[in-house]
């Protein structure tokens, strides 16, 4: 079993800055939960802590039922992979792997065996007698996950280890962690700003913002029903549109009316609202640029074409309204033929609308989501 816990778990450094506040989790044995947010958020601070490189300010951080706050990294059995690589320039990749169990004093032939069957998982067999230096940053990375495996450990943590890497690689890179989680079957924590890594990679999702959890999911969990305003900005490329409007209720059907529009929340997310007793006022509509669907002319939401993204499959449309709301439409480019296309220019008229299925209700105030 690899379960981690922390409770209420704080960090405060010496200038009375909170790093992190009250952080509660449980984390399942065999479970990948990825921390993600913006710099600065408190992410990697919390996975340090679990390390044992972050001292502790307050709450408990356990390892299998086992309080570790006072206990040296060494001695967590954890496995950590770093941005940076951490390699030691001067040793070659088989003696990189094999370096902690070196430190172990493990025999000769098990640390051989352990190291041949990690640089085979990871590809990396025909580099182990080469430097750092004559790898390139992908290849380095397996150098770095590889030392990590090889020390059979409870738990792996994982900071941001495809940040230095390009976007053609990180792709590569994402699937073969997924493959390496199936292969070592144990519990993964890894920390990401990026909230496509997030996505494919976690079963479970923690969104940090200043330190605070703001919501903990399964990845269709956070995106088909974000808890508030940031998380619903923060999950999703590009990320959601957000529309003041009001709410209003009549005969017990509820309607929106953004940009004088009237839209009617019916079905699901109508009889959602009727559950909660949603008030009329003013709102926050969320919906996501995909959700959004182009209309015929004269019908929907009047827009001005300002900017046409091509990005291969589909493009990305940024348009203003009449009053100078700027929104967001992806637009599959399957389907489009040449003159569709072409009518698609910079000050083009276009017409916008969609369905209430894929409408989102925060409070301007709270900014949290009305049907949470």
């Amino acid at each position: 079993m690899a379960t981690v816990k922390l409770t209420n778990v704080k960090k405060v450094y010496d200038n009375n800055v909170v790093a992190v506040h009250d952080f509660n989790l449980d984390i399942k044995d065999k479970e990948f939960v990825v921390f993600v947010g913006p710099s600065g958020c408190g992410k990697s601070t919390t996975l340090r802590m679990i390390a044992g490189l972050e001292e502790i300010s307050g709450g408990t951080v356990e390892i299998d039922g086992e309080v570790v706050n006072d206990l040296q990294p060494k001695d967590r059995n954890i496995a950590m992979v770093f941005q940076n690589y951490a390699l030691y320039p001067h040793m070659t990749v088989y003696d990189n792997i094999a370096f902690s169990l070196r430190l172990q004093k493990m025999p000769e032939d098990v640390i051989y065996e352990k190291v041949t069957n990690a640089a085979e998982i990871l590809g990396i067999t025909e580099y182990l007698l080469r430097k750092p230096r004559a790898l390139s940053g992908g290849q380095r990375q397996r150098v770095a996950i590889g030392r990590a495996m090889v020390r059979d450990s409870k738990v792996f943590l994982m900071d941001e280890p495809l940040s230095n890497l390009d976007a053609k690689l990180r792709n590569q890179m994402r699937a073969e962690i997924i493959l390496l989680r199936q292969k070592l079957n144990t519990t993964f924590v890894y920390v990401t700003h990026d909230q496509t890594e997030a996505m494919t990679l976690g079963d479970r999702i923690v969104i940090m913002k200043d330190g605070f959890i703001q919501q903990v999911g399964t990845p269709p969990e956070v995106f088909e029903m974000p808890k508030n305003l940031f998380v619903a900005g923060f999950i999703g490329a590009p990320q959601m549109n957000i529309i003041k409007t009001e709410l209003k209720k009549q005969g017990g059907e509820y309607s929106v009316s953004p940009f004088g529009v009237k839209f009617a929340v019916d079905g699901e997310k109508g009889a959602a609202l009727k559950a909660k007793g949603a008030k009329e006022g003013e709102i926050c509509l969320g919906v996501r640029p995909e959700h959004i669907v182009l209309a015929k002319a004269g019908q929907g939401i009047p827009c001005t074409l300002e900017v046409n993204e091509m990005m291969g499959s589909e493009l990305h449309l940024h348009v203003y309204t009449e009053d100078g709301t700027r929104l967001i439409v992806r637009v599959p480019t399957v389907g489009l033929d040449a003159k569709e296309r072409e009518g698609l220019k910079q000050g083009a008229k276009v017409w916008i609308t969609f369905e209430s299925k894929v409408m989102h209700f925060f409070d301007p105030e709270t900014t949290e989501n009305l049907l949470n």
